[in-house]
């Protein structure tokens, strides 16, 4: 998830296009570069690492000025987060921007290079820039636009590109498949970008690319075509979002945009990793051998926070289909007990910044013990995911709400491919089931996509249980982890006390505090221990408690017993967890925006906690 702004047009485009990415910042913010086509006819790059004010400030050192330019802000995914990956990148005279994630990068780069072309950076961006200075080679009367169709003909995955070229630098030609881009409308020029905030301030008027869509930008007029190479006509929209909604796409909080976003940052976690034909999960960041897995006695997780909550569900994932007995342990308490680990055993840090103090002292004590660590984490090249042995990217993109959404979710996939890694691996998941599982997987983004078009059910009973004092949240096996992160969720953004229990256990405490006032959210959905759940939400609901429950689509026995139903849709056992817990978010979100509270930035709390 990087910040892409492209420019043609009769300005000066150096300020447009930095002012632009700061906009863009929220997506990326590890490196960023720009690219001005100047008046003697060639291409001024400046990069630099770190902050968009690094760049702006190595730019006014030497500033340079032109007509044409494309500028980016970079979220890691290929190669660490240095000047040299910072993009645009640059081969032989074709310069590029690029969003997304090019699955079949490596073959292509093998294959660059036994041709002799030379690489300056790690990323997967530097091939595509090399595919098309090769077209352009091999046939010097093809156009820009015709040397990019061919190059996008060998590529497999995601993108966003804006694309530039010394031969012809007085226009920019742009390209669309599963990540987003807009172009922009002026008078005598047009913009390019990841997202509207990025050129409000420069028109109103935007185009909207769709998967397959090419685009050639000039300053005397724009041609959009299909996938084919067809010309297409596209009516503008006139978008009228003030410039800080228009950074959260019109959400009313990141929160919520972020919410949204997790069937496209699923569907990124996944790209790659699944092999139908060999019925099995790539890991290429795991450096951990086979032959070291096969002796492995006992994996221990360590976490914080949302964090934690991700552990427990990989705990059951892994337990069930990889046959390893499994810990889970706060990273905070982890440090301060007598943990046993040897050369044996696996430790898992998960942390969505690969920052978390305690999180990374817990994974420095196990390697201190000899065990082998695998860190599951958002960053690239965080501290983390440069100390473990191994390291499994969720590709959850840069996460602004304080409250984890997008990055729990992430992690709750990124767990579910370790234990289908390691079931095959270990020889106790057979091929049969590991495809059972990966077809599973395939199935979330649009499973999710279907919770979120009733968002509007959760917003509207906000305002019958905003006044709660307290809330009890309740499942029973992956469930109830579920809703122990459901209450975290209400008691982080609404400072609505809430606690989250195994159903089992209801009747060893927690029946004592059921009334008419008490809400209980029950996750009941059709499983393993569905009836044990609906015997507890019987028991609840004669005791005047004010259920709302989360139930399988098609499930009307529940509907007698509850205030309120949500239905989530109808999903293999493995997935369920990744499916309610967008039901938990919601519900938590709704309630605290009709509270009036801080959503975002919720009081006392900090998105990274870095120190002990």
């Amino acid at each position: 998830m990087c910040g892409i702004v492209g420019y043609v047009g009769r300005q000066g485009c150096a300020e447009i296009l930095l002012d632009g990415l700061g906009k863009l910042e929220y997506r990326g913010y590890d490196s960023a570069g720009i690219a001005i086509g100047v008046e003697d006819g060639s291409v001024q790059t400046v990069r630099a690492e770190g902050k968009l004010k690094n760049l702006q400030r190595a730019y006014y050192q030497a500033p340079f000025e032109g007509l044409v330019g494309l500028g980016h802000t970079r979220w890691a995914t290929h190669g660490s987060p240095t000047e040299s990956n910072a993009h645009p990148h640059r081969a032989g005279r074709v310069i590029i921007a690029h969003n997304g994630i090019i699955e079949n990068y490596a073959s292509l780069k093998e294959e660059l290079l036994a041709s002799g072309r030379t690489f300056e950076s790690a990323t997967d961006t530097e091939v595509v820039a090399h595919l098309i200075d090769r077209e352009l080679e091999k046939n010097p009367d093809l156009s820009l636009h015709q040397a990019t169709q061919n190059m996008l003909a060998l590529i497999e995955g995601s993108y966003a590109l804006v694309i530039m070229s010394t031969s012809n630098p007085d226009e920019l030609i742009v390209a669309r498949h599963a990540s987003p881009m807009v172009i922009g409308l002026g008078e005598d020029e047009y913009f390019a970008a990841s997202d509207i905030p990025a050129v409000l301030a420069h028109t109103r008027q935007f185009i909207f690319l769709e998967d397959g869509q090419t685009a050639i930008l000039r300053r005397d007029g724009l041609q959009i075509f299909d996938e084919q190479g067809n010309s297409v006509e596209m009516t503008p929209r006139r978008i009228n979002w003030d410039p800080i909604s228009a950074e959260k796409q019109g959400y009313k909080h990141f929160m919520l945009k972020e919410i949204f976003e997790q069937p496209a940052r699923i569907a990124d976690t996944l790209r790659g990793r699944l092999s139908k034909e060999l019925d099995d999960v790539i890991l290429s960041e795991v450096d951990i051998s086979k032959e070291w897995l096969a002796n492995v006695q006992k994996i221990v997780i360590v976490a914080c926070g949302t964090s934690y909550w991700a552990a427990q569900i990989s705990k059951h994932m892994i337990e069930r289909h990889a046959r390893i007995a499994v810990e889970c342990d706060l990273a905070s308490e982890f440090r301060y007990r007598d943990p046993v680990l040897d050369e044996n055993t696996l430790c898992v840090a998960i942390s969505q910044s690969g920052e978390t103090a305690d999180t990374l002292a817990a994974m420095r004590m196990a390697q201190e013990l000899g065990a082998k660590t695998l860190g599951i984490c958002n960053v690239v090249e965080s501290t983390i995911a440069r100390e473990a042995n191994g390291v499994l990217y969720t590709h959850a993109g840069p996460e602004i709400g304080v409250a984890s959404t997008k990055a729990f979710s992430t992690q709750l996939i990124a767990s579910a491919l370790l234990a289908i890694w390691l079931g095959r691996r270990r020889g106790n998941l057979d091929a049969q089931g590991a495809s059972e599982l990966i077809q599973t997987l395939r199935t979330v983004p649009n499973a999710m996509e279907k919770i979120l078009l009733d968002a509007e059910q959760y917003e509207s009973i906000a305002p019958d249980f905003a006044d709660a004092q307290s809330f009890l949240f309740l499942g029973r096996g992956p469930q109830h982890i579920i809703a122990n992160e459901g209450a975290l969720k209400l008691k982080e953004i609404s400072y609505i006390h809430a606690e989250g229990y195994a159903a089992g256990e209801l009747k060893h405490g927690p029946i004592a505090l059921i009334d008419e006032h008490l809400p209980i959210v029950v996750i009941a959905t059709k499983d393993r221990v569905y009836d044990k759940v609906v015997s507890n939400l019987e028991e609840v609901k004669a005791r005047g408690g004010r259920v709302i429950a989360v139930v399988t689509e098609g499930d009307n026995h529940v509907v007698n017993f509850a205030e309120k139903v949500f239905f989530v849709p109808d999903a293999h056992e493995f997935i369920q967890p990744i499916l309610t817990v967008v039901s938990m978010q919601l519900l938590s979100y709704y309630i605290a925006d009709f509270k009036g509270t801080d959503v975002d930035q919720p009081r006392n709390l900090a998105k990274s906690v870095t120190v002990e």
